[in-house]
């Protein structure tokens, strides 16, 4: 059998053997060999025989106690490698893109920087008036949409920065003049889920922007997702399909990344 061949054929008891693996990975948190089994579409005699070896390698363990099988030490450094290997500003470019073709707005991905979040890149719509984003721009923390999601979610890293904000009167939203107006601003857009900013509340006159977060495998915020736009040509109201769609692109991000946060819990 030439190599070519034989490439083409695999190994078919690898893969019988990758068959288990998936089976337990979409099944639930420990499972006993019948449900492997019927997972799998095999006999239990035919799983189990898969399942020692397994083990032998260190992808799944047994609980000597109640004889479940569960994902093996191995099978979580195999993960862990895989997600830390994952380019997330790739993925985050790829996202704003997609979503810059759905809404037709301008899109933009943020990250956290230094002083505040950072623009990383931005995608123009296809419309005769639109809003341009400088790439590597700086963002103030509570005058914008990206600022404000870190603050919501990675305040560790922004306390000093929002208190300073504060502090010197720098960009503040109408209605911010206190420590706690900045902490009910922020926890409504906890609650909310996404970032918003309307009318007066942005830096410059006649723009508006939304912002939604991306978490990672650890569940911690890793950048934003943010759309741009003129004011009063997007919807941001609770009902907006466009900012339905923002976070739906961050909700999908983060999974793709490994975040296990529920997307339809309160953040």
């Amino acid at each position: 059998m030439s190599e070519e061949l034989e490439g083409k054929h695999g190994v078919q008891s690898l893969e019988v053997g990758m068959g288990i693996l998936k089976a337990m990975v979409f099944g639930q948190r420990s499972m006993m060999l019948k449900d492997i089994a019927a997972a799998a579409d095999m006999p239990p005699s035919k799983a189990h025989r898969y399942l020692v070896s397994l083990i032998r390698s260190g992808l799944v363990e047994q609980d000597p106690l109640t004889s479940r099988y569960n994902l093996g030490p191995f099978a979580l450094n195999i993960g862990l490698v895989a997600i830390d290997r994952l380019d997330r500003i790739r993925l985050g470019l790829a996202a704003i893109s997609e979503l810059r073709d759905e809404i037709n707005e301008t899109t933009a991905l943020a990250v956290w920087g230094d002083n505040g979040p950072v623009i990383v890149r931005w995608e123009r719509p296809r419309r005769p008036i639109t809003v341009n984003v400088v790439t590597g721009t700086t963002l103030g923390v509570l005058s914008s949409a990206a600022g404000r999601v870190f603050a919501a979610w990675l305040p560790n890293a922004t306390r000093a920065i929002v208190r300073r904000e504060v502090e010197q009167r720098k960009n503040l939203p109408p209605g911010v003049t206190t420590m706690d107006d900045a902490e009910a601003l922020l926890a409504g857009v906890r609650e909310r889920g996404i970032a918003v900013i309307t009318g007066d509340e942005y830096l410059f006159r006649g723009v508006e922007a939304a912002a939604a977060p991306v978490f990672n495998f650890k569940n911690d915020l890793t950048m934003a997702l943010v759309i741009v736009g003129v004011e009063g040509a997007i919807d941001m109201g609770p009902d907006s399909a466009t900012l339905a769609r923002l976070r739906a692109a961050a909700d999908a991000l983060s999974l793709r990344l490994g975040s296990t946060r529920d997307a339809n819990a309160p953040s």
